[in-house]
């Protein structure tokens, strides 16, 4: 099972006197981790380097600006993919001590910078999620309701017209479970107009 970070977590690294400045944090996408580099390099002027590494299915990406090819951003990728993350966005700031520390010992620093910072991060799980819509008459509304507390639904929506309209998401593997549940309790008087799948 895949998992995310419930918050950012920072961690400092100094190596003969260059410091490794490293946040891991939760992150959808390129544009989102683009912008939280943007803020970096404008917070620290004086940095030799801010690489970074976002693990985010098709919009993953490793970055070594400026740093020998290889030795910054796949090394943090690679941290991540180890611990089973997605949606993760892996950053440190660099601030050069005057000792170059060769490609292995950059390989290690950037490494372990974000590894330490892991150790302190909360995971979560990523549960995919299903999106639903069913219709029941007035007088079912009250049983349609704690069926859906009773699952753990997330109601998006209620909508009283000719009869409810309830949109609701909830985990994908107890969606099937839940319908089959609704369907004999409402005696085949709960209606099912779509259904579609959603993101997490």
């Amino acid at each position: 099972m895949p998992y995310t970070l419930a918050a950012p977590v920072h961690f400092e690294l100094v190596i003969k006197k260059s410091r490794f400045l490293a946040c891991v944090q939760p992150m959808p996408d390129r544009a989102g981790a683009q912008q939280v580099v943007a803020s970096l390099r404008a917070a620290h002027p004086g940095a030799a380097h801010v690489c970074w590494a976002l693990l985010a299915g098709g919009q993953s990406a490793a970055v070594d600006d400026g740093e020998p090819s290889g030795t910054a951003g796949r090394p943090m990728l690679d941290v991540l993919r180890h611990q089973d993350l997605e949606g993760v966005l892996a950053t440190v700031v660099r601030y050069f001590g005057g000792v170059k520390l060769g490609a292995g010992g950059l390989v290690r620093a950037y490494t372990d910078s974000v590894a330490q910072a892991l150790l302190q991060a909360s995971k979560v799980p990523i549960i995919k999620r299903q999106e639903l819509c069913c219709t029941a008459p007035y007088a079912l509304e009250g049983l349609v309701r704690r069926e859906l507390d009773a699952a753990g639904a997330r109601l998006l929506a209620v909508a009283h017209g000719d009869d409810v309209r309830f949109d609701f998401s909830l985990p994908v593997q107890d969606a099937g479970a839940l319908r089959v549940r609704l369907d004999d309790a409402g005696h085949g008087r709960i209606a099912w107009p779509r259904t579609e799948s959603g993101a997490p």
